[in-house]
This record gives structure tokens, C-alpha cells and sequence, in this order.
């Protein structure tokens, strides 16, 4: 193929590309495809299975054959469909599944062994020898899978998502889609209009027939011009709605930058969740082929993407060009092509009363059989009056006739229907909510009735939501119908390409049909038909024909496969919006987290929070030595920590007690007003999986408390039991870990510097106990919670006010406590504090133990029912033998580490042998020494004994003394004091 004149590309500048290594030009407005083609590059890549030569079959996204790999290192982007790929002065692109060269590929041996290759080999080949599979046959297929390969770099461009709202969403920039736009935003609705390519106009951008005696590329221009004018229409170009789903969202990919060398300060791409009220499918139709012996050779393509690429492209076919076509259309590509001065050797049809638009000669009643031409198109074989002959011919379009893009309106489960008259599958009864199909995609393929469907079924939409919407002059346009014939293949004892991606043909289906694989999703997957980047936009009708043929059913009888998003390729980078690095998932701040960064504290993710993990100071040069002066000053003064990030559940009704007493392990009910409690619960399976606390505030108010990871978790699951298991009761729920800001005042001091804050409060032993809780004021009537609980075993507070004063509520404390020798400490502090006290947390408390194995066995009240009680009674949970100990190393100076295994002393380290593992450790400066908790067996009657703890991946064992796990005050006194 060559330049020619005209076309909608912009001549006074030049662009240069490179392709596999060579250097090329081309013009704004090309695509990658089209500039090859004008190139005279015909070869652009190698087929999936037999590495087959490959040339551009269409002009868009359904294209099958010409995947590349655009740019290159970090930013490569393989499997890119050259036809939609927007030339960029710089582009580099590769050729793909080929070895060394796409000219020269060795792997196109793969060709010679086609019939071992056939139909469902790989369910065949790989059942025997069974010990193969793992050793050869897994390891081979993955080093074939895939066409193109990822760097493996981390991707260096920016991505962002959008949402948008609109009255009616309009898909498809074409002649329906223009005409149900203009509609809708000369109404006055929020009207949002998305097309896939960079163009807006669809097919009337690749055709030559005018609207209203003028090219139609200017009344495209000029609607485009009155929408930009409005400030209710949005027009998203290079947008592919890629999917359908609930409640009118639709998923829209945005290139915002694709077309760029670099995106510079923009974002690459956009996910964009649009809900619409009412949605105007208008995204055309897509032409399919017809099989014969070697279709797929480089120089045969769709018959209307040689007329785009002659019309939009000003790229024609050199040399012999021919149509081979069951319909008016293909007709259509000689006359065009005619008319840009490029002869047609004859449009082969094979109904009789096939017409003639002028200029070529006609060849009624005959098929293409064969093709030569390995890299290229040389000559086809036609049978004329039952004689075959083999005619030279460079360039061959083919037409089967038009399938309209119903893939949108099947996405929620809705199958489509056949349809005799235009023989192919239209939109069916079962269409997504508020969805309507206008022109080619609803079968009215003629521009004439394409801008009057699109009109009017705009205002349809627009009149279901009380919008009226006037008339639009739209202009005078063709309306010759299609007049397609029920020819779908050659027969022939060759291979004729159904499928080119995937390599699948009609001597596929015909196995598939004797190995009894007739149903149309037992065929796809036999075969892998359709299941290549295109998705069989160009080859399930015809394949299914095929089969009814073979079955001897209908079309309709035979089925269709339905569609599922996304309707082209989405690149996983846009789909995460970005969201890599530190931006991998949302990240919650405390209310303290800029005090803390302004003391230098260095942060540690838990959960999605960012918490402080210790605070070092001047001449620290270790992060333990920061750990055991903040926990030291716990023990001996007084310590803050913001225990923010715990879950925090308002629990109130006149039965909430009641509800408390189901969802967790304990009694709660009987807890008194201005009470605490420690509590567990369990999962249905008898397992324990949250602790926390339990505040009484009031009759009917209780707050409790989770751990900061299960914080969520805890909430629907209390929310699923109020709402399904026990409806009737009178409570209700509030998540309020956002509403307050929770600060740890924990040391023998804290008593003092806690009665300087709070107003008017008698926190004397006998007034305010352990475990004692009250609505209390501080700073001169600021509202605020206290809790006298304490979990690293020293007289400790937690005092709770409204998030926005929890950053003052710190830099009170501290500066009120300065003569007391407040510290902030932190969470490694806090673990080794939690440690020493014996405190299970979620390296105890990790899906697979029990309240039993935690020491907490009476917790679980055999007096009243609650979740997960019953099944913590199997025989299975009672006699396991594990329990929590305490461990201190022989040598204090050598870690226990955790995730160790448990052995006893001179046993031969086996699975059969093993006693538990360590779960927690740390150093303690309390003590001295390295501590650390486990689960052992016998734990409870162990105290004492020497144990290995071995560590196979570091390949140490070191001896251990069990322990009471409450290394610090074990009788509880100091937090009782």
C-alpha cells in the first residue's frame, strides 16, 4: 500500500517513527497501522499458536493480527493494537511472538506440526506421562504463554481516576452517537459524550458520501463545535467504556496522554466511573471476514478498513486489488477505491444478482478458494462457473457482512438475538437499566437511519427523566440497505483462518463437532475461539455459523457466548488509579501525626494508619535505645502514647447489653454504668479472633474497643449480626474510631498528671478504680471519655476527647507533665510494654487459637449463648494441649525469635516432635534480657523446663526457660494502685 491523496491526516508536518529497529515517516492523524501501510510494510507480526505471518486485517480495536510493543525499558506497553495506536513524532514500536525477526522466525516450525496441534491438544497432550506436568509441561506452556512481555520495571507514569454524573451518557462517537448528543445538549442535559478513537465521527470519517451535499467530515467538525460550546456536554475522546455494571456505572478508560512521547506533567491515562441516569449505546458495528484456505496472508484485510484506510488515511493498495464480499458493502470499498484512482482488478461476490456501483468489473456467483503469498499476498485461487483459477492479486479486501457491538448491552447477563434480516446478533430484550441502542450497534446501519435512531432514542431517555427535548434538523444522508447473503466459509479440505490471533480454523470447528464440544462455551474453550485480545469481535458469528452448519441447527438454535467486561484491554496501572508506592491503599493519619513528625518520630504503617514507631532524640544512635528509654520511662514515670487507631464502636439501645452478651465470649450485660471489661470474641468456628474492651457509659450506652487491624472486620460483623442473625433487637451501631482521639497515660505518675486536665474529678483509687470509666470535661469543659485500663501493667489511663483536640490534648499533656518526666513512647515501645506484661495481640490471637490456648478459657461463659461458643466446645479445640508460656533465653543476650519452633531439650527436630512456636519477643530493659511468648504443649505444667527454640532459617538453636508469660507484676498490683 502507498500514499494517495486527500484523507484526513495533516500533510504539513512530518513525523518519524521507528518500527523493529527501521526508521519511517508519517502525518498527525495517523495511526501506527495506516503509517506502516503507507509505508508499504506489510508484515507486522507472527500468530499465537503457528507463528504465522500476520498483516493488518481492520482499521480499530477489533484488530487480531497487528499487536506490538510500543516505547521501550520502564514504559513498554506490548500487546497495543497498531490500528488505535496515535502516531507521536519519536513512536518506537516492535513486532511481537517472532524469533529473531518477524521476517525470519524460527518458531514458524510450529506451522509444520499443525496436526498435533489441533483442537484441545493441550487437554489431550498433557494428562500422561502424570509426573510431566509439573517438571515439563507447566514450565513449557509458561514460557510460550503470552504474546508480548512486561519489563518488569516499575511503571513511571502517573494515573488518575474521575467521576462524573450526567443525565445521559452517550457511547460511541459516530453518526447515532453525534445525533442523540446534539440532542440531549441542546436540551439543556448533562450530557457525556465518550468515543474510543481520537477522532470523533466513527465510520462517517471512512466514508465518501456526503450529508447534506457536503463532505461528512464537516458536519462531524461542526456538531463537535456546537458541543464544545456547551457547557452541559462533555466530550471524552480517545475513551473506551470498557464496561457495564449496577446501578447505571459504567468503567471508562481515558488516553489521556497515550498519544505523547512522555506525558510530561499529565496523567497517562484515566479510570473514569460515570453514572448515568440513561445511557445511548450508539458504538456501531464491526465488520467480520469470510474463511477460505490461507485467508490469513499479509495483504488480505477487511474490506471496510481498506476503504477507511483509502478515505480517512489516504493509504490504497498497490498493485492487483480485488473484494471478495457477500454484501452491498463490499462493493462500496471498489467504488471508493475507484474513485481515489486505484483500479480493482473485480469484486468476487457469490449471489447472482450481485450489483455494480460503477468503475470495475464484477464476478457474480464466484469464491475465493486460496491464496499464495507467504509474506505477502501474491495471487488467489477463484472459481468462476465451477472452474478455479489462480489470479495475481496484491491486495484483497474481504467483506462477510456487519456485526453490530453489542458487547455493552450484554454485560449484564443479557443474551442478544438473532436476527435473520441482517444476519446477526442484535441487543436483546435484557439490557442493562436505563439503557437504550441506537444505529449500527441496533442494526440501522445506514447513515440516514443511524442520525435519526440516535436522535430519537435520546429523546426517549431524555423524556423518562423529564426532560423535553426538541427535534434536530439532521442532514440528508445515504440509506442504501445492506442486502447480505448466508455465506460464511469456502469449503474446503484446507486450513481457512477463523480466529487469527488464536490461530483457530474451520478444521477446529469441525473437530470440536466430532469430539461432541458443540455447545457454544465448551466450543470457545476447546478451540480458545475468541478468547485473544480482539475477543472474536471479528470471528464468533462466523464460527457459530459454522457449527449450525455442522449440527444442522440455526444460528439461534446453535447460541452465542455472551460478553463480559472489559470490552478491550485495560492496562492494570489505570485500573489501580495510580495507587502505587506510598499510595498503594489509603493512609489514615492520627490525630497526633504532626506533633509526632514535628518530635522527628519515625513511622511505621499498621493497618492503613501511619503510627509513630519511637521517638529518638540527640545522641541515640540505635532504634533500641530509643525503645527502652520510652519503655523505661513507662515503668518508672509516665509514658503517651495515641492509642487513636484502635476501633472504637458506639453500641446503644435497650438492648444493647443483650446484644453484647451474643457477639462476645463473656458476660456484658451485667456489667455496671461506669464499668470496663475486657472481652473476646470468637468466630463461628469456635476460634478466637478479636479482644478488646467494653465501656458502660449509661443504661442503654456502651463503647468498646478492637484492635487497630480488625477494626473493620469487628464492625460488619456486628453490623451483619444486628441486621440479619438478630433483627428484633433493640441496638444500634456507630463506628467512632474517626470521631475520637484516644491518648495512653500509662506510669506511676500518670494519676497526678491526669488530675492537672480533668475538670472537677476525684481519680483517687477508691473513686475511680481500675477498670472504672466516666464522661468527664477536661481543660476547662472540653467533653471528653476516661478509661482506666491499662495494658503494659502499670497504673495507666486512656483518655479520649473529639479528634480535632487530639493534637492539643497531646501538647497538653506534655507540657502540663514536664516535671514529671512525661515521654512520648511508641508502638515498638508498646509491644515490648504488652510483652512483658503477657498481653496476647494479633501475633496470638492470628485466626488458629483458641480462648483455651490464650489462657482466657473462662472467658467463654458456659451460663449464656454466644457466637462461636458451641463450636469452641469440639473435642477437636478442648484437647488441644497448646498454651501461652513465657520464654527467657538461657543466655540473656541471645534473641528467642518469633516464628521459632519449640522443641524439647535433646529431641531429634522433627515434625512429629514439635511443641509449639514463639509468637512474640523483643528486649526487655525492665528485665535485662531477650523475652518472648509462645504456644507450647503442656504449656501450664512446664514452668521452668529447658526448651530449644530452633530457627531453621537462620539455622540457630537456643535454649530457653518456659515462664509465666506475665514477666512484670504478676499479681496485677501496680495497675491496681
Amino acid at each position: 500500500m502507498s500514499r494517495i491523496d486527500g484523507g484526513l491526516i495533516d500533510r504539513t508536518r512530518t513525523l518519524t517513527f521507528r518500527f523493529d529497529g527501521r526508521r519511517y515517516q508519517g502525518h498527525p492523524g495517523d495511526t501506527l497501522a495506516s503509517a506502516l501501510l503507507a509505508n508499504g510494510v506489510r508484515l507486522v507480526g507472527r500468530s499465537f499458536k503457528y507463528h504465522r505471518p500476520r498483516g493488518v486485517l481492520s482499521a480499530g480495536s477489533e484488530e487480531p493480527n497487528a499487536l506490538v510493543t510500543l516505547r521501550s525499558g520502564a514504559r513498554a506497553e506490548p500487546n497495543t493494537r497498531a490500528t488505535t495506536a496515535e502516531l507521536f513524532d519519536g513512536l518506537e514500536a516492535a513486532s511481537q511472538n517472532r524469533w529473531p525477526t518477524v521476517g525470519f522466525d524460527l518458531l514458524a516450525a510450529n506451522d509444520l506440526s499443525a496436526p498435533l496441534l489441533t483442537a484441545g491438544f493441550y487437554y489431550k497432550t498433557f494428562m500422561w506421562p502424570r509426573g510431566w506436568w509439573e517438571k515439563l509441561y507447566e514450565p513449557a506452556i509458561r514460557r510460550a504463554a503470552g504474546l508480548g512481555r512486561l519489563s518488569m520495571e516499575p511503571d513511571p507514569d502517573a494515573y488518575d481516576k474521575g467521576f462524573l454524573h450526567p443525565d445521559l451518557l452517550v457511547v460511541g462517537g459516530g453518526a447515532a452517537g453525534l445525533a442523540a448528543a446534539l440532542t440531549a445538549g441542546r436540551a439543556g442535559a448533562q450530557v457525556v459524550l465518550a468515543d474510543e478513537d481520537f477522532r470523533l465521527g466513527g465510520r462517517l470519517l471512512a466514508e465518501r458520501h456526503a450529508l447534506d451535499d457536503a463532505p461528512a467530515a464537516d458536519w462531524v467538525r461542526s456538531v463537535e463545535a456546537e458541543l464544545a460550546g456547551l457547557p452541559n456536554v462533555r466530550m471524552l475522546t480517545r475513551a473506551t467504556v470498557f464496561g457495564a455494571y449496577d446501578h447505571g456505572v459504567y468503567g471508562v478508560v481515558e488516553r489521556v496522554s497515550d498519544h505523547l512521547a512522555r506525558p510530561g506533567g499529565a496523567v497517562r491515562q484515566t479510570l473514569w466511573r460515570i453514572t448515568a441516569k440513561r445511557t445511548v449505546l450508539a458504538a456501531g458495528a464491526t465488520e467480520r471476514h469470510i474463511p477460505f484456505r490461507d485467508n490469513d496472508r499479509p495483504g488480505i484485510m477487511l474490506a471496510g478498513a481498506m476503504r477507511a484506510y483509502a478515505n480517512r488515511w489516504a493509504v490504497a493498495p498497490k498493485g492487483r486489488v480485488a473484494v471478495f464480499t457477500n454484501n452491498d458493502d463490499g462493493h462500496r470499498t471498489a467504488a471508493d477505491l475507484v474513485a481515489r484512482g486505484v483500479p480493482v482488478m473485480a469484486v468476487i461476490d457469490p449471489r447472482e444478482d450481485a450489483p455494480n456501483l460503477g468503475g470495475y468489473p464484477t464476478w457474480t456467483g464466484a469464491v475465493v478458494t486460496g491464496a499464495r503469498g507467504r509474506r505477502g499476498l501474491s495471487a488467489i485461487e477463484v472459481v468462476r462457473n465451477g472452474r478455479p483459477e489462480w489470479v495475481e492479486c496484491a491486495s484483497l479486501g474481504v467483506s462477510g457482512g456487519w456485526n453490530p457491538n453489542v458487547a455493552l448491552a450484554s454485560h449484564h447477563r443479557g443474551r442478544p438475538q438473532w436476527s435473520e434480516e441482517h444476519l446477526a446478533f442484535l441487543p436483546g430484550a435484557e439490557l442493562p437499566p436505563g439503557m437504550v441502542v441506537a444505529g449500527a450497534a441496533a442494526g440501522n446501519g445506514t447513515t440516514h437511519a443511524a442520525l435519526r435512531d440516535g436522535a430519537m432514542k435520546a429523546r426517549d431517555a431524555l423524556e423518562e427523566l423529564g426532560v423535553r427535548a426538541a427535534a434536530i434538523d439532521l442532514p440528508e444522508a445515504e440509506d442504501r440497505p445492506d442486502r447480505p447473503a448466508a455465506y460464511w466459509h469456502v469449503p474446503d479440505r484446507g486450513r481457512a483462518w477463523v480466529d487469527f490471533q488464536n490461530d483457530v480454523t474451520v478444521k477446529d470447528i469441525r473437530l470440536a463437532h466430532k469430539e461432541n464440544m458443540r455447545p457454544v462455551e465448551q466450543l470457545k474453550r476447546w478451540t480458545t475461539l475468541g478468547m485473544a485480545t480482539d475477543q472474536g469481535k471479528t470471528a464468533n458469528v462466523t464460527a457459530l455459523a459454522v457449527m449450525a452448519e455442522l449440527t444442522g441447527k440455526g444460528i439461534p438454535q446453535t447460541g452465542t457466548t455472551i460478553f463480559r467486561p472489559p470490552y478491550t484491554p485495560v492496562a492494570l496501572s489505570v485500573l489501580g488509579g495510580g495507587d502505587t508506592g506510598a499510595h498503594f491503599r489509603p493512609t489514615r493519619l492520627t490525630p497526633t501525626h504532626e506533633w509526632a513528625k514535628a518530635q522527628g518520630a519515625e513511622f511505621v504503617e499498621v493497618g492503613q494508619w501511619m503510627r509513630a514507631q519511637y521517638f529518638p532524640k540527640d545522641g541515640e544512635t540505635h532504634w533500641r535505645q530509643s525503645v527502652n528509654r520510652e519503655a523505661m520511662a513507662v515503668r518508672k514515670s509516665i509514658g503517651l502514647c495515641d492509642v487513636t487507631t484502635l476501633g472504637k464502636i458506639d453500641v446503644q439501645g435497650a438492648e444493647a447489653g443483650e446484644f453484647l452478651n451474643r457477639v462476645y465470649s463473656n458476660t456484658m450485660a451485667t456489667l455496671k454504668v461506669g464499668r470496663v471489661r475486657y472481652g473476646l470474641m470468637l468466630r463461628e468456628d469456635g476460634v478466637a479472633y478479636d479482644d478488646g474492651t467494653c465501656a458502660r457509659l449509661g443504661e442503654d450506652h456502651y463503647v468498646i474497643t478492637t484492635t487497630t487491624a480488625n477494626a473493620g472486620l469487628v464492625f460488619r460483623n456486628m453490623e451483619f449480626a444486628r441486621q440479619c442473625l438478630w433483627p428484633d433487637l433493640d441496638v444500634q451501631l456507630i463506628s467512632a474510631t474517626d470521631a475520637w482521639a484516644q491518648i495512653a497515660v500509662a506510669g506511676p505518675q500518670s494519676r497526678t498528671l491526669l488530675s492537672r486536665i480533668v475538670d472537677d474529678a476525684d481519680l483517687s483509687n477508691e473513686a475511680f478504680p481500675f477498670m472504672a470509666c466516666a464522661a468527664v470535661t477536661v481543660c476547662g469543659g472540653l467533653r471528653a471519655r476516661l478509661f482506666r485500663i491499662s495494658f503494659s501493667g502499670e497504673l495507666a489511663y486512656e483518655i479520649a476527647v473529639p479528634a480535632r483536640y487530639g493534637n492539643a490534648l497531646m501538647e497538653r499533656l506534655m507540657h502540663r507533665g514536664q516535671d514529671l518526666g512525661v515521654t512520648p513512647y511508641g508502638t515498638e515501645a508498646l509491644g515490648v510494654l504488652r510483652i512483658e506484661k503477657g498481653h496476647a495481640v494479633a501475633a496470638e490471637i492470628n485466626g488458629q487459637t483458641t480462648a483455651a490456648m490464650l489462657g482466657l478459657a473462662r472467658m467463654v461463659s458456659e451460663k449464656k449463648d454466644s457466637i462461636g461458643a458451641v463450636m469452641s466446645r469440639r473435642a477437636g479445640l478442648v484437647e488441644d494441649r497448646r498454651r501461652l508460656v513465657g520464654l527467657r533465653p538461657v543466655d540473656p543476650s541471645r534473641q528467642v525469635v518469633a516464628g521459632a519452633h519449640l522443641f524439647t531439650a535433646g529431641a531429634e527436630q522433627r515434625t512429629e516432635t514439635d511443641q509449639g512456636w514463639v509468637t512474640s519477643s523483643c528486649f526487655s530493659p525492665h528485665l535485662g534480657s531477650y523475652i518472648a511468648m509462645g504456644f507450647l504443649e503442656d504449656g501450664q505444667d512446664r514452668l521452668g523446663e529447658i526448651v530449644v527454640a530452633a530457627d531453621p532459617l537462620a539455622g540457630t538453636d537456643i535454649e530457653a526457660k518456659v515462664v509465666s508469660p506475665h514477666f512484670v507484676d504478676p499479681e496485677g498490683e501496680r495497675l491496681r494502685d
